[in-house]
């Protein structure tokens, strides 16, 4: 793994690099460590409205930087409880710590099942040793 990469083991991911961080029956999403070193320093993001619906392997907004515009696809889905803003007005963020300020939105889950269908850690790193 290169300088700074992470995938912490507590997270579960899709193969379209966004995280879940699971508690009880909501989760937060964001995008991995390597789909912000893919795309470069983050410039903007759009965020769904909270109240609007996300849908598993569907897109749910997008993040744009300066290599880029990317579809943020849904790992999970659920209804938008929260966005966080201080990605809105400092999109750099993501790039910072895409794990922890640099979250993207908050869900409640419409179908905790989903979760069985995303990588943990080990899965996930192994699926980008395969790219």
């Amino acid at each position: 793994m290169s300088r700074g990469e992470s995938y912490p083991d507590d997270l579960r991911y899709n193969r379209d690099h966004d995280w879940a961080r699971l508690a009880g029956d909501e989760a937060v999403l964001g995008i991995t460590w390597h789909a912000q070193d893919a795309l470069g320093e983050v410039v903007h993001y759009e965020p769904p409205t909270v109240g609007g619906r996300v849908v598993a392997g569907e897109s749910y907004g997008e993040v744009e930087s300066v290599k880029a515009v990317s579809d943020l696809i849904a790992p999970l889905s659920g209804v938008v409880l929260a966005v966080n803003s201080e990605v809105m007005n400092a999109p750099e963020t993501i790039n910072a710590d895409p794990y922890g300020a640099g979250w993207l939105i908050r869900i409640a889950l419409s179908d905790p099942a989903e979760v069985g269908s995303l990588l943990d850690a080990a899965a996930y790193r192994s699926f980008l040793a395969e790219q």
